[in-house]
């Protein structure tokens, strides 16, 4: 009778061959064994204790730094406008001797005209910088367009993009310092009479000032003879350039003509009202109150290079065929400049 096999039960292997067997995934090296599972309630307890996560925290914070931010821009913009009026009633603000506001010029005016100038005319400057950063200057631009629109918007681009942030004092005809309302805003904003004595002064000062030789023949001319400049007067402008020694710097300005096209010009309503001129527009004053707003052309104002004066004699400035020869190199700068625009530009409007 051949041995019988002993069997051991409880699933127990013999020790001979417990002894020569491997897992099968510890022969490949590469993956480690599987840590065991805790208990649930190690979990949970784990979660409760563990910090809170400052991922969150970080995330609330981001959402809420720019509404911080934009409080705290609106306390500072109260707390300046409070101290502006405060200024305002207690009279704790300077003029200067023809009554310009710098600061309310800076703070209420400019912001006013700002939008018509960036998003209404959509003003493109160009050659700024041919203002001197420091010293007396005079600037003489075309005049045109009904309205004396383009001074106030060459103000500001002066005001807005000269590296130096220097302010120009326009000179304006006498009808201007004669309207009600018109004077004092006029003031405030630092214009003044075109005379020679005002702008002699503001020169010797370090100022940088603007004429507009063409006057009320510039401003006041027929549609059908847009872009084609006036005569210059008698040169006064240059007289007290040569006075001063402050260098001439042609502007040009495009968009300006076609805002109110004078189509016409009643002269009994003029006498009867007292001003240079009546104008007859597509718009007024059929139209009314709405004939006076102003069409949406785009506008460009180009500054040419310096004419320098500071190099000619004291008496320069009584020799009438210098003013002439003067006069008319920076009238023929101001015309040329406005061919070569108006041959660059797309549209009226674009």
């Amino acid at each position: 009778m051949a041995d019988a096999k002993v069997i051991p039960f409880g699933g127990e292997e013999p020790r001979s061959k417990r002894k020569g067997k491997r897992p099968g995934r510890a022969r490949t090296g590469r993956v480690s064994p599987l840590a065991p599972v805790p208990p649930q309630r190690d979990v949970d307890q784990a979660a409760a204790d563990a910090p809170e996560q400052p991922a969150a925290a970080d995330t609330g914070d981001r959402v809420r730094e720019p509404e911080a931010a934009q409080t705290g821009g609106w306390d500072r913009k109260l707390a300046h406008g409070l101290s502006f009026l405060r200024r305002r009633i207690t009279g704790e603000y300077e003029v200067d001797d023809f009554g310009y506001d710098e600061e309310l010029t800076d703070q209420v005016l400019m912001s006013a005209l700002r939008p018509f100038y960036e998003k209404y005319f959509r003003v493109e400057v160009k050659g700024i910088e041919n203002i001197p950063e420091k010293g007396a200057a005079l600037v003489v631009a075309n005049h045109s367009g009904t309205l004396p629109v383009d001074g106030l918007m060459l103000q500001v681009a002066v005001h807005d993009h000269h590296p130096a942030g220097r302010h120009i004092r326009m000179l304006a005809a006498d009808l201007v310092f004669m309207l009600p309302g018109v004077n004092e805003i006029s003031r405030k904003l630092g214009h003044t009479l075109a005379c020679a004595e005002d702008a002699q002064q503001l020169l010797e000062r370090g100022e940088v000032v603007g004429v507009m030789p063409e006057g009320f023949k510039g401003i006041g001319k027929p549609f059908s003879e847009r872009y084609k400049l006036q005569r210059f007067g008698r040169g006064g402008f240059v007289s007290t350039a040569l006075r001063a020694g402050a260098p001439i710097v042609p502007c040009s300005i495009v968009g300006a003509e076609e805002i109110y096209p004078m189509l016409g010009n009643s002269r009994t309503a003029a006498r009867l009202l007292g001003i240079p001129y009546f104008p007859l527009t597509p718009s007024f004053p059929w139209l009314g109150p709405l004939g006076l707003v102003p069409l949406p052309t785009k506008w460009t104002i180009q500054f040419g290079e310096p004419i320098p004066t500071d190099g000619y004699p004291a008496e320069a400035a009584d020799d009438p065929m210098l003013m002439f020869n003067l006069t008319d190199q920076v009238r023929e700068t101001i015309q040329h400049t406005l061919y070569k625009l108006l041959v660059q530009r797309r549209s009226v409007f674009f």
